[in-house]
């Protein structure tokens, strides 16, 4: 009879364990960083005026499947942005673009990277970010 109660305290310890597992998001000790680089066209993207450092881009996190953004900073003045804190777990960045093909109403879109935590202590470098002004 007194194995019952060890049982079922084993039980409920392990459904406590299993759910605390982590969502992606802050708490950890991963980054994420990365740079953005503005392409600089006239009006008609016909003659490029120059490549730069976007520098003060707001740069989005997406935490997991979430639907809206979990975090929003600023690019530096070399085109830097940087996510520290973070979990283990799948990410998406985005910066908007000055739509380059003239043919969306609102005249910008998202440029979009998925990142993925694979551990503590993590550093990932995402790919550079190509922006159109």
């Amino acid at each position: 009879m007194k194995k019952f109660p060890i049982f079922f305290g084993l039980v409920i310890l392990l459904v406590i364990v299993l759910s605390c597992s982590k969502e992606p998001g802050e708490g950890g000790n991963s980054t994420i960083y990365g740079k953005i680089v503005a392409h600089d066209y006239n009006a008609e993207f016909t003659n490029l005026k120059g490549i730069y450092p976007a520098a003060d881009e707001d740069v989005f996190l997406i935490y997991g499947d979430d639907y809206s953004y979990s975090q929003r900073i600023r690019s530096n003045y070399k085109g830097i942005y940087e996510f520290k804190y973070l979990r283990s777990g799948d990410y998406s960045i985005y910066v908007y673009s000055k739509d380059s093909t003239l043919t969306l109403a609102s005249e910008m879109y998202a440029v979009v990277k998925n990142i993925t935590i694979d551990n503590n202590r993590q550093t990932v470098e995402v790919e550079e970010i190509k922006i159109f002004k």
